[in-house]
């Protein structure tokens, strides 16, 4: 398993106070655009051992005093139902889920904007239902030219025309569910209304990828790219940056090539308040100060990169994804000399199919033992693995068997004959419910169970793609899972 090579109470504190630094640095009010996932940033845990996946949301905890949020959503990924691929739900719906989650808190969120609206139904509808709910709600339509006529963009016309937003905060946090939502011109259009009003105003942003001050080709870096492979993020060497001050640092192409009207438009807007010399100047991101185990981050990282691997071939396979991404990360594997062989439950998976003649799976366990498991008539290799992983984890004797038929036959007899389900194959899901039912006059089946918890963050592979219920069941207990770019059936509906 991965050690740490990552220090978050020191991350932590660094943030914190860099970013309380540029809200003094603004004088009035600063607009942080802030990218990345606020809850449940996994890729910074996998590729930042040590890494808190809520550390953003625990940050902004820590200055809600000084904080409010602003969500912003496109309409046009509102009109495509674009989803988020780690939780399977639309971008709109995630906005009410952060809304949800982030008042709970106590953090207080000011309003969504809908950004990109052109008359969408589906926009109108989602603004209603927010209407309705006595959540704030605001439109931003195209401007004309945007984002490079700065003269009409910076006038009554272009950002003019956008509804002013009222704040009483000194920190706006503007954030989105995903990317191309909106947010910097949601930020740049608050800025103009702040100045217009006699309000001194900034802007930063907060992006934790590509760390700007760890080389360029470092593996925490490319694992980056091949997570955005689909979108053709590249980093470079920021060229404004090295120019200003002789130094290098590390940012991505669409930042760099958006610096110079995103500085123009800012220095117009703010009357040169804030006299940015490069994007890395614009960023906050202490997150390279806190990597204390570099070794123990390239080898998380490189794992990394072979899973998104994975991904984009499974991707590809399933016509979800372009030939072009898997590329992409096959060159970023070529120019660390690493192999898909890195990845050892890659191997035990493959060994286990080819010894069984069935579908396989493996788990590499906590004291990085690895256990396999292959599918049968009753159960996918997804539950089997998953029950001779819980039993080598308690000590139970791997003959000794966690449930018997007489709960189990009752389950498929549901699925096939209540449920009219072709399959009698039990999945995680199913298998799960019947362990915990089990669990309940065994203690041999209890105590198993309680095991389910170590699973976390362990590393799973699969001879095939699995099955949606099998794929989110193992996504829930925790566990980093790939698989083999093979259909499970010839079935088309799959």
């Amino acid at each position: 398993m991965d050690r740490n090579g990552f220090d978050n109470d020191l991350y932590m504190k660094k943030q914190k106070e860099h970013i309380l630094e540029r809200i003094q640095q603004a004088n009035g009010k600063l607009y942080l655009e802030f990218g990345g996932k606020l809850f449940d940033d996994y890729h910074a845990a996998r590729v930042l051992p040590g890494f808190d996946v809520n550390a953003k949301i625990k940050l902004l905890y820590e200055l809600k005093e000084q904080a409010e949020i602003i969500f912003v959503i496109s309409a046009g990924d509102i009109e495509k139902t674009k989803m988020r691929a780690d939780l399977g739900i639309t971008y709109d719906m995630d906005v009410l889920r952060l809304i949800d989650n982030i008042t709970r808190l106590g953090i207080e969120v000011n309003s969504v904007v809908i950004t990109k609206y052109a008359g969408q139904a589906s926009a109108d509808a989602f603004m209603s239902k927010l209407t309705m709910r006595g959540v704030k709600n605001y439109v931003h339509k195209p401007i004309k030219g945007y984002p490079t006529e700065i003269d009409f963009i910076c006038s009554d016309e272009g950002f003019g025309a956008n509804p002013y937003i009222e704040t009483t905060k000194p920190l706006v946090v503007v954030t989105a569910p995903g990317p191309g939502s909106g947010k910097l011109a949601t930020c740049l259009s608050q800025v103009y209304h702040e100045t217009v009003r006699g309000i001194p105003a900034g802007y930063a942003k907060f992006e934790t990828f590509p760390i700007w001050n760890i080389p360029l080709k470092h593996p925490v870096n490319l694992a980056y790219e091949a997570a955005t492979a689909d979108l053709n993020d590249v980093n470079m060497i920021d060229p404004f940056h090295l120019e200003a001050y002789g130094e290098t640092t590390v940012n991505y192409n669409r930042d760099v090539e958006a610096f110079p009207i995103v500085k123009s438009t800012l220095a117009r807007i703010s009357n040169g308040a804030f006299d940015y010399k490069s994007p890395t100047d614009m960023g906050v991101n202490m997150a390279g100060y806190a990597i204390v185990d570099d070794e123990a981050v390239r080898d998380a990282s490189c794992q990394e990169i072979i899973r998104r691997f994975f991904a984009a071939k499974c991707a590809h396979r399933q016509g979800k994804g372009e030939k072009d991404a898997v590329d992409k990360i096959k060159l970023i594997m070529r120019q660390l000399n690493i192999t898909p062989d890195i990845r050892d439950v890659v191997q035990a998976a493959l060994d286990k199919a080819e010894v069984s003649g069935m579908p396989s799976a493996a788990i590499q366990l906590p004291d990085d033992r690895i256990v396999t498991g292959k599918a049968s008539e009753l159960m996918s290799a997804s539950s089997s693995v998953v029950l001779n992983a819980i039993k080598a984890l308690t000590n139970i004797d791997d003959d000794l068997t966690l449930l018997s038929p007489i709960i189990l036959e009752p389950i498929a007899e549901l699925k096939t004959k209540i449920l009219n389900s072709h399959s009698t194959l039990l999945n995680l899901d199913d298998v799960l419910t019947a362990l915990s039912i089990s669990g309940a006059t065994n203690t041999l089946t209890a105590r198993a169970m309680r095991a389910l918890s170590q699973l976390r963050d362990c590393e799973f592979h699969s001879t095939q793609m699995l099955q949606a219920g099998d794929e989110d069941m193992l996504r829930q207990l925790g566990l980093r899972v790939t698989c083999e770019p093979v259909y499970p059936s010839k079935e088309l509906y799959f």
